[in-house]
């Protein structure tokens, strides 16, 4: 192979991608045969029951009489209403991520004087290795944040004395570490990626001790680092709705997975990043907001319903956008009524699009709210209900911040690495087994055959 052409895909390669995904291929029919749970949830899309958990509680229905109703969606951190923490913080006007993250970890919510000294201790970690910057992030730069912020993480272990203590207070010490840090990677990753792919300035802003984790954010990204109060606030509070779902969800889960071997708590949160990665998880806001730029394109009067309507049957007929047969940020594996943080998040995004002159494109986003279940009910038999979820709103509060789309994801990571520390936590408390659920073989015995007589 010629090594210029490292990423080529060969006529080789292709065929032999052909063989492999023919031997992959199991009938669709054998799954329900033997009671399969494909994708670890039963028919309705109910998951499967894998573990417990004491951190947050996802609810959106309840059983009477034996069926199963559909409720609007709930969401409990540590038993606190996830609506009640928000419209506290509110009303005490002061930032919440670091008191909700002192919540999920310690399963009580903080005094002045602890959330003082937890805020110190978060910020005295807040600081990166000597040269860490000059001789990691800034080499080959990656054009996927996700990629850089896995690759920091698993390096940071190199740097760690005791990276393979998984004692609790060890774990915790890191974990602690990794929060804190997960801005500074995350940023200084784009940073380095807009200047050296994009010929952009190279701006390496230090954080603030007294800023929140939220201020710090816009200060470091920002080359002038200012930021309004509101601006500051609201990007607060879509992490707070974005730190923790339950064990359930797919990055948590392999949280849970890969601590149950008692490796490194590096390679747990690399492989966390790794799930929360893909699109089918953590990149779904991102689709929104490039199918909200076309939907704009396309649909000449934003407030006429018929037309917003043909554009959304359009994107399900897969004429429209991406041809994926799919409306963005509309559906939830759990919600069916409504999703807590969306329904929680659209009156800070209403504020904020008043803030920068966009309140006709909240005017869109609502009306697409409004419809699109509507025409999927149409078009689609669907066993449940559907709902716009947090990636419906999350993609436009970061646009309307100016931030770039690399860093939507890794936003997201920055605020689920609070959720995180506390499932690895709890797994290691309880001193679980290695996590190993069963896969049936379906294959035949066959008899070897030498290779001159094949």
């Amino acid at each position: 192979m010629d090594k210029n052409n490292y990423s080529e895909i060969t006529p080789e390669i292709i065929h032999l991608a052909n063989m492999s995904r023919d031997a992959g291929i199991i009938d669709s029919e054998l799954f329900t045969k033997y009671d399969v749970k494909r994708g670890l949830r039963d028919l309705n899309g109910k998951g499967v029951l894998a573990g417990l958990t004491r951190i947050a509680d996802v609810r959106a229905s309840k059983v009477v009489d034996g069926v199963q109703i559909p409720l609007p969606g709930q969401l409990f951190y540590r038993g606190y209403n996830i609506k009640d923490l928000v419209n506290g913080l509110a009303k005490d006007n002061h930032f919440g991520y670091e008191e909700a993250t002192y919540l999920l970890l310690f399963d009580k919510l903080p005094t002045t004087e602890e959330l003082e000294s937890f805020k110190e201790l978060l910020s005295g970690y807040r600081s990166l290795p000597t040269s860490f910057v000059r001789d990691i992030i800034m080499k080959a730069p990656s054009n996927d944040m996700m990629n850089t912020l896995a690759r920091s993480v698993l390096t940071l272990y190199s740097y760690d004395e005791r990276a393979d203590d998984t004692s609790l207070p060890n774990v915790l010490r890191q974990c602690l570490q990794l929060i804190s840090l997960f801005p500074l990677l995350s940023i200084y990753g784009y940073q380095a990626y807009s200047h050296y792919h994009d010929g952009k300035s190279l701006f390496i802003h230090q954080p603030q001790p007294e800023l929140s984790t939220a201020e710090n954010i816009l200060h470091i990204l920002r080359p002038d680092s200012s930021y309004t109060p509101l601006e500051a606030k609201i990007l607060d509070i879509a992490l707070i709705l974005h730190m923790e779902h339950g064990g359930g969800n797919n990055s948590t889960f392999t949280t849970h997975v890969v601590t149950s071997t008692l490796t490194d708590t590096y390679s747990v949160i690399a492989a966390a990043i790794g799930s929360l990665k893909g699109p089918r998880h953590g990149g779904a806001n991102i689709k929104v907001v490039k199918m909200f730029e076309e939907m704009k394109k396309e649909v000449s009067d934003w407030t006429n319903e018929g037309q917003v309507s043909d554009y959304l049957a359009k994107l399900l007929h897969k004429d429209a956008f991406d041809h994926a047969g799919l409306i963005y940020g509309v559906g939830h594996a759990v919600y069916s009524k409504s999703d807590p943080r969306a329904v929680i998040f659209k009156s800070f995004v209403e504020k904020l699009s008043e803030e920068k002159g966009r309140k006709d494109e909240f005017a869109l986003y609502s009306l697409v709210e409004r419809l699109a279940p509507e025409v999927i009910a149409k078009e689609r038999q669907i066993y449940k209900g559907v709902c716009v979820n947090v990636d419906f709103y999350s993609g436009f509060v970061y646009n309307m911040l100016n931030l770039p789309m690399e860093l939507y994801t890794p936003i997201f990571a920055i605020a689920r690495m609070s959720g995180w520390a506390a499932h690895r936590m709890e797994e290691l408390a309880n001193n679980g087994k290695i996590i190993r659920p069963a896969y049936k073989p379906i294959g035949e015995d066959r008899t070897y055959i030498p290779i001159d007589e094949r």
